[in-house]
């Protein structure tokens, strides 16, 4: 990805929004993005040279390993730190990145390096020299195993969207609309009042191979995760070999997503 295209318009308003009412919305609203976020960290990319790794079966591989050399920033008590730049202009406040290659980052490649019981880097900080937000090693392990916990729990395909990937949508086919599953989802909603309503669509990225079903979901509260799991859990019997996706209605590209469509669902 050319680090030039990055840009985090949603995670900066989410950043603002925090800074000037700190509550427990804003601030998962603001983790949620950071969890989708992709982010510029200055570098150094050495050539990749051969690494002895260990297999399950205790065998030992040579595998090539791309070295990478990070830029860190101090705080005043000498704890060093990721800078993580929403963009380049963000990057460009750093005159000490000048030279130094962009190196493309997301809340998982921070949190595998910071999992490494050697590594004595304390956390990632977005924005250093803007309206910034720290994120100590804690909490960003702490995140991790959250986010991990979930994706076991709800056993569903995670998407997530940067606002320059191409992606097409489109409707079910007519001929093979999947009537069974959508009567068991909406089966399952109907004994729920947290949620408005529900839509269906197709989505694909350019690297899948065949199209997954969306299932986009208007809601209050902070139960997503529990309504996501029941409609895997219902869904799951009739998918027929496609992948199910969910995404909250309160997501930018789900509403576009949804502009026109008719809910299969509604309150």
């Amino acid at each position: 990805m050319d680090s030039k295209k990055i840009t985090n318009p949603e995670l900066l308003e989410a950043i603002v929004d925090m800074q000037e009412d700190n509550n427990d919305d804003t601030v998962n609203h603001m983790i949620d993005c950071v969890m989708q976020a992709k982010f510029i960290t200055p570098g150094k990319i050495n050539k990749p040279r051969n690494v002895a790794k260990k297999t399950e079966n205790g065998g030992t591989v040579m595998q090539q390993e791309t070295q990478v050399q990070f830029q860190l920033i101090e705080n005043g008590n000498k704890e060093k730190f990721f800078p993580a730049f929403t963009d380049q202009e963000e990057k460009d406040k750093w005159t000490a990145s000048k030279g130094k290659e962009d190196v493309i980052m997301d809340f998982d490649n921070f949190a595998e390096i910071l999992s490494d019981p050697n590594c004595d880097v304390m956390g990632f900080v977005i924005n250093p020299f803007g309206r910034s937000v720290a994120f100590p090693k804690p909490m960003v392990l702490n995140l991790k195993k959250q986010k991990a916990e979930r994706k076991k729990n709800s056993g569903l395909q995670q998407q997530t969207i940067s606002g320059d990937e191409k992606v097409k949508l489109g409707d079910p086919d007519p001929d093979e609309y999947p009537i069974d599953m959508m009567a068991a989802i909406i089966n399952f909603l109907q004994e729920r009042d947290d949620v408005h309503a529900a839509y269906l669509r197709m989505f694909q990225r350019e690297s899948d191979e065949k199209p997954s079903y969306l299932v986009i979901v208007d809601f209050d509260g902070d139960k997503m995760e529990d309504i996501f799991k029941g409609i895997s859990t219902s869904a799951s019997p009739h998918l027929s070999g496609y992948q199910l996706s969910m995404m909250p209605y309160s997501v930018p590209f789900a509403k576009k997503a949804v502009d026109g469509v008719e809910p299969f669902y509604t309150e």
